[in-house]
C-alpha cells in the first residue's frame, strides 16, 4: 500500500514540473468593447443620527455603579513664571505747560498770546496769561479812525486736593475803540469831522475765586469783584457771590443755590448833558430744587425766589419775584432718543460792562436796570442718529420784561459841547417787554478721530409791547464748524456764520429844508454771512505755524448800523510750546 501511494505522488510531481515550463512568446489577444462604461451615482440618503432599532423585547438597562479611588501622586513639576506679551503702544504726545504765540496780518493786525503755568507743589499751581489783539484799521469810505486795541493780563493761583479745590484770579484789561460809524445821510463839513474825538477806552480790574468740595453739604461757591471805567469818567463796581449746597432727603438729591449780585455806577452826564446819572441794583435770590429719578425718567422740581432793590438818581424801588424751575427728561430709546422739557425763570443783572461786551460802540450815558425773565418754556428731543452723529431739536417760548435793546443815538445839532459820541455814531439802550418764540436745531458728527462737523440754527419770532421792532435782533442765525486733521502734522478748519436781517433806527437829514432838520427813521440791515478758515502745520512737538483767514467772502456787511466791518483778512504766525 505504501508503494502505491509513493508512486502516485511521484507521477504527479513530474507532471507539474513539465507544466511550469517558461514560454517566452505568450501571443496576443484582441478585445472589442461593444459599449463604453457609463458610471452612475445612486440616490443619496441621509443616515439618521439615532437609527431606529426594531426589537421585540426591550432589555432593561442595568445601572452602572462606579467609584473613584484617589491617592496622592508625588510630582516634581515646577511651573515657570509667566511673562506678559509685549503690546505695541502709541507714543503719547508730550505735553507742555507754557506756550507763546505771535501773528500778524493785513489792516495792521497783531495778535499775541503768552501763557505760563508752574506747579509749585503736588497740589498748588500758579499761572498767567497775556493777550493782545490790535488793528490799525483801514476800512474804505470812512472819515474817522477805526483802529482798535485790546490787551489783557490774568493771573491765577490754586490748589487741588482730595477734599477740595480752589483758585484765586486777578485780571486787568484795556480796550480802545472808535465811534467811526457816522450816518451816511448826514452831511458834515471838514471842520466838524476834524473836531470829532471818536476814541473811547475801557479799563477793567477784577478779583475773584472759586472753590469746590468733593464731600459734605457745601458743594461749591464762586465770587468776583470787578471795577469797570472808561475815558469819560464813568465808573462801575460789581460784586457777586454764588454758593451752592447739595444734600439728600428720603433718597432724593436736593440742591439749593444762592446769589447776591450788587452793581453800582455813575455816568458824568446824560446824553443831553443835563445831569449826572447814578444807579445801583442789588439782587438776592435762591433756587432750591430736588431731583427725582425712576428708571428712565428724571425730573428737577423747584422754584426761584428773588428780591431786588433798585436806585436811580435818588429814587428807589424794591420788588419780589417768583419763578418756575422745572426740568424733566425721559429716555425713549436709551441714549439714542431722549425727550426733555422745562419751565425756568430768572432775574438777570445788567451792567455797563455787559453792555460794552455786547456792543462796544455804546455811549457812556446808559440807563442800567435788571431784566425780569418771567418764564422760558421749552420742549425738545436729543439723542444719536448713529454712533458718531448726535442731534438736538428744541422749541420754546420766552417772556422777558425790561429787556434791553441797542438803538442808534439821535444826532441833535442843538446839543452844546458835543462829545465824540454825539454825531449819530453811537448806541443807546432802551427797554421794553419781549415775547420770543424760537426753534433750535443742532447736529454734530465725529466722522473719525481726525474729522468733525457741527451745524446749528435758530429761528426766532419776536413781539414787543411799546417799540416798533425788536431792534438789532435777527430772526435767523446759522453756524457751522468743520475741523479736519489731514495728517499728523497738517490740520485745518472752517467756520461759517449767517445772520439774518435786523431792524434799527438811524438819524436822517431832511435836505429839502433851508434849515437842516434831523429825525430818526427805521432801517433794515441786510443779512450777512462770514466765512472763516484756518490751517496749521506742526513742524515739531514744540513749533507750529498757522494761517487764518476771516471774512473770506469779502462781505462788506454792517454788524451795527453805519458800522461796516473789515473786508477779507489774513493772519499768519507761529506758536511755540515750552517748559521751564
Amino acid at each position: 500500500m505504501k508503494k502505491i501511494i509513493f508512486s502516485i505522488i511521484a507521477i504527479s510531481a513530474i507532471q507539474v514540473g513539465f507544466s511550469q515550463k517558461k514560454d517566452e512568446n505568450i501571443g496576443s489577444e484582441v478585445v472589442n468593447i461593444v459599449k463604453p462604461y457609463t458610471p452612475t451615482i445612486s440616490d443619496a440618503f441621509k443616515v439618521k443620527e439615532t437609527p431606529a432599532v426594531e426589537e421585540e423585547v426591550v432589555e432593561p438597562k442595568i445601572p452602572i455603579k462606579y467609584q473613584i479611588f484617589s491617592f496622592p501622586v508625588a510630582s516634581t513639576f515646577v511651573p515657570s513664571k509667566g511673562k506678559a506679551a509685549d503690546v505695541d503702544k502709541e507714543e503719547l504726545e508730550k505735553g507742555f505747560s507754557n506756550y507763546a504765540s505771535l501773528g500778524a496780518g493785513n489792516y495792521g493786525t497783531v495778535n499775541a498770546e503768552l501763557f505760563i503755568a508752574h506747579q509749585l507743589s503736588r497740589t498748588d499751581y500758579v499761572g498767567g496769561l497775556l493777550r493782545h489783539l490790535s488793528s490799525q484799521g483801514g476800512i474804505k469810505g470812512l472819515v474817522l479812525d477805526d483802529q482798535y486795541y485790546t490787551t489783557g493780563l490774568d493771573f491765577t493761583y490754586g490748589s487741588r486736593t482730595k477734599e477740595m479745590s480752589w483758585n484765586v484770579d486777578l485780571g486787568a484789561k484795556n480796550q480802545v475803540v472808535n465811534w467811526y460809524g457816522l450816518p451816511e445821510s448826514i452831511i458834515f463839513d471838514d471842520a466838524t469831522i476834524s473836531s470829532i474825538q471818536s476814541t473811547q477806552s475801557y479799563n477793567t480790574i477784577s478779583l475773584g475765586g472759586r472753590m469746590e468740595f468733593n464731600d459734605g453739604l457745601f458743594n461749591d461757591a464762586s465770587m468776583q469783584f470787578k471795577r469797570f471805567s472808561d475815558k469819560f469818567g464813568a465808573g462801575e463796581n460789581r460784586f457777586f457771590v454764588k454758593p451752592a449746597f447739595d444734600f439728600e432727603v428720603m433718597d432724593s438729591k436736593v440742591r439749593a443755590s444762592f446769589v447776591v449780585d450788587y452793581v453800582a455806577g455813575n455816568f458824568k452826564k446824560d446824553y443831553y448833558n443835563v445831569e449826572e446819572m447814578k444807579y445801583s441794583n442789588v439782587i438776592f435770590g435762591t433756587k432750591p430744587s430736588f431731583l427725582y429719578q425712576q428708571d428712565d425718567f428724571s425730573v428737577h422740581l423747584g422754584a426761584g425766589l428773588f428780591y431786588t432793590s433798585n436806585k436811580f438818581n435818588g429814587a428807589s424801588d424794591g420788588k419780589f419775584f417768583v419763578y418756575p424751575n422745572v426740568k424733566a427728561s425721559y429716555r425713549l430709546v436709551g441714549d439714542l432718543m431722549i425727550a426733555y422739557a422745562g419751565a425756568e425763570g430768572n432775574l438777570q443783572q445788567n451792567s455797563y460792562a455787559d453792555f460794552v461786551d455786547g456792543n462796544p460802540f455804546v455811549s457812556p450815558t446808559l440807563y442800567v436796570a435788571p431784566t425780569d425773565n418771567s418764564y422760558d418754556i421749552y420742549v425738545g428731543m436729543k439723542g444719536k442718529l448713529a454712533n458718531a452723529v448726535s442731534f438736538n431739536v428744541r422749541g420754546g417760548m420766552n417772556n422777558e420784561k425790561n429787556k434791553p435793546f441797542f438803538v442808534s443815538n439821535v444826532y441833535d445839532p442843538s446839543i452844546t459841547e458835543k462829545e465824540g459820541y454825539h454825531y449819530g455814531n453811537s448806541f443807546n439802550v432802551v427797554y421794553d417787554n419781549l415775547n420770543t418764540f424760537s426753534i433750535f436745531g443742532e447736529i454734530k458728527a465725529d466722522f473719525s478721530k481726525s474729522a468733525s462737523l457741527a451745524l446749528s440754527g435758530t429761528y426766532n419770532t419776536y413781539k414787543v409791547s411799546s417799540l416798533q421792532e425788536a431792534y438789532n435782533l435777527p430772526q435767523l442765525k446759522v453756524e457751522s464748524t468743520l475741523n479736519i486733521d489731514f495728517t499728523e502734522k497738517l490740520y485745518g478748519g472752517m467756520k461759517l456764520f449767517f445772520v439774518g436781517e435786523r431792524m434799527d433806527l438811524v438819524t436822517v437829514q431832511d435836505k429839502t429844508m433851508v434849515i437842516p432838520t434831523f429825525n430818526q427813521e427805521k432801517v433794515t440791515l441786510d443779512s450777512y454771512f462770514d466765512l472763516n478758515a484756518h490751517i496749521g502745520y506742526k513742524y515739531n512737538k514744540r513749533l507750529t505755524f498757522f494761517l487764518k483767514g476771516n471774512n473770506l467772502a469779502n462781505q462788506q456787511y454792517q454788524r451795527w448800523a453805519n458800522f461796516p466791518v473789515q473786508g477779507i483778512q489774513f493772519l499768519g504766525g507761529a506758536s511755540y510750546k515750552f517748559d521751564f
